[in-house]
Formats: C-alpha cells, structure tokens, sequence
C-alpha cells in the first residue's frame, strides 16, 4: 500500500495509517448473556450480587460490575449465608460448585455458556455409554476445570498437543470419545483431532464440533486481515484463551507484530514506528468500548484510514434463566 502523508496545523509531516477492523469481534452471545444475568440481577434484586470467578475474561468489565454491586469471589465458601443471588461465570463450573451452593440453599443464577454446556452433556452421555473421554484443552482454564469436574476423577484424560495425542494409551481404542474446549484454536484442534483419529479411526466425535462460533468466527477474520497488516492488535486480557488465540493465529497468517492488549495504555507504540497498516481485532469477552479505545489512540497520533472486513455475520441470542426473567418481569 503506498504510504500516505498529511500536514499537521504545525506544518509538520504526519502519517496516516491504514486500520483494518476485524469483523466479527468483541462480545459473543454468550459472554453478552453471561454480563446481562448479573446487570438484570442487580437490578431485580439489589446489590450484592456475588460472581464466582470473574464472569468472563475481562478485567474492564469486572470493574464495572463491582461499582454496580457485584462482589466476585473465588469459591462459594467466601460468600456468607445470603438470600442474595449466586451466579456461577460463563465459562462453567464442576457439578460439585451447584452442589455445594444447593447444601448452603443459595439461590443460584448459571451464567454457563450454553455452548459449554453442549460439552457437558457430551461427557456426560459418553460416561452413560462407558466410553473414554478425551478432552481436547488447556490444563488450567475454567472451562476445562468445569468439564473435566462433570465427572467423576479419571474419567476423562486432557490432551493438549499432538504429543498427547500420540503418547495417550486408552484403556479401550474401539470405545474412545472425544471433546474440546469451546476456545481453542481451530487449526491445532484440527491437526489433535487428525492424529488422534490416525490412532483410534472409531473415535467417537462430537455431532458438531464443540469450538464455539465465535471463536471460529474471530480466527477466521484474523486470518482474512493478518496478511494485509503490518502489524496487529488483539484486544483481550491476558487469561483470555481466545483472545491469545487470536494473536497465535495472527502470527500464523502471516503478520509478525501481533500484540494483546487490555487496554490502550497497554500498546507498544515502539512496534508501531514505521506501520503503514495495522490490523485490530478483539476476543470475544472483549467490549467494544475497548476497541473504540484503541482505535482513538491511534487517531491521537495522526491520520487514520478505517476500513472494517467483514467474514460473517453474527445473530445468535442465548436466552437468560428463566427464573431471573420472571423475577425481572413482576
């Protein structure tokens, strides 16, 4: 792209740089759900409402819910005896969580995401079947710790490199199952899933693939921008896993400088020196807000040329609990 150059009011030489905006980005339909459940319980109940765990990846959007009367906590034994509502975060929980909060008769509110919840009914119809599960993931992230506490200890084995894949030893190769985290990266999950169905060619498979639309949506968008950009910005905390896998899959496509950021402060503008083109995407727990953000930082720095591409489009609404929308419509 031939660079383009204006004169600023000081008659000095300013840069205009090229931003190509990913789309789809930001919020998916079940990171919006989860921050509506604890927005609507605030406003049907009153504060405190208390979150376990931070409700999605997103430090901006926790604060904003702590000034609203949100008190988050890392496991229900920090929440006194309260009629206040319980709200278990969007990317799922143990069944031993709702048990405990059912043994303390807390009123509870499952901000699961529904795609998530797809994967535990999963593991859950295998272990009825008496399969061996193998759950594709990253040992450490919430949604695993949920999906792997479906079930009882050792009833399924987490692969997380084709290394895994090739070393796994099933009890039983002709009755294996496998399943994934919602947010991987879609490529890796491919080359796992191909090595693993080397091995086990009766493996059973989920009957749609468990990586999340969203994710899938962002990955593809990155990859459309990627190539065309000299550098690239993820908006996205750092325990975000797809926003890191956006920035993996930048990379990948072919763009060297591909940073996360939580925040405009956060950006390196040292990388940014002699960018023409600049890509900005943002994970799917990320607000737009924080995008807008970025994106003024750069016109704080000179002319800007904001082109969105576009490679889906997005209409997918999960419904709230029941219990909270007929609480909230009395």
């Amino acid at each position: 792209m031939p660079e383009h150059r204006t004169s600023d009011v000081g008659g000095r030489e300013s840069r205009s740089t090229k931003i190509l905006l990913c789309s789809p980005r930001g919020f998916c339909a079940g990171v919006d759900r989860a921050i509506r459940i604890v927005e609507l319980a605030l406003k049907t109940y009153g504060p405190p409402v208390y979150v376990r765990h931070e409700i999605v990846h997103n430090r901006y959007v926790v604060d904003s819910l702590k000034t609203k009367g949100a008190i988050f906590v890392k496991e229900l034994d920090e929440i006194p005896e309260t009629d206040a509502p319980v709200v278990f975060s969007a990317h799922g929980v143990a069944r031993s969580v709702p048990e405990e909060a059912d043994r303390r008769n807390f009123f509870q509110l499952d901000a699961t995401c529904p795609l998530v919840t797809k994967v535990h009914k999963e593991a859950k119809l295998h272990a009825r079947r008496d399969r061996e599960i193998l759950l594709i993931g990253h040992a450490g992230h919430p949604e695993v710790a949920g999906t792997m506490g479906q079930l009882e200890p050792g009833a399924i084995t987490l692969i997380e490199t084709v290394e895994d894949a090739l070393a796994v030893t099933p009890r039983d190769p002709d009755n294996l199952a496998f399943i994934t985290q919602t947010t991987l990266s879609v490529d890796d999950t491919a080359e796992i899933v191909d090595t693993l169905k080397g091995r086990f060619p009766n493996m059973s498979a989920p009957p749609k693939e468990d990586i999340c639309y969203a994710t899938t949506n962002r990955q593809e968008a990155v990859k459309a921008v990627a190539p065309q950009a000299d550098a690239m910005i993820v908006v996205g905390a750092p325990n975000s896993s797809n926003s890191q896998r956006l920035v993996e899959v930048a990379q990948r496509a072919g763009c060297a400088h591909a940073q996360l950021v939580q925040r405009a402060g956060d950006i390196d503008w040292s990388v940014f020196a002699d960018v023409r083109t600049v890509g900005i995407a943002a994970g799917a727990s990320a607000p737009e807000v924080l995008v807008e953000e970025v994106i003024g930082a750069f016109a704080e720095r000179g002319e800007i040329d904001l082109e969105t591409v576009s490679t889906a489009d997005e209409d997918v609404i999960f419904n709230l609990p029941r219990a909270l929308r007929e609480a909230a419509a009395e």
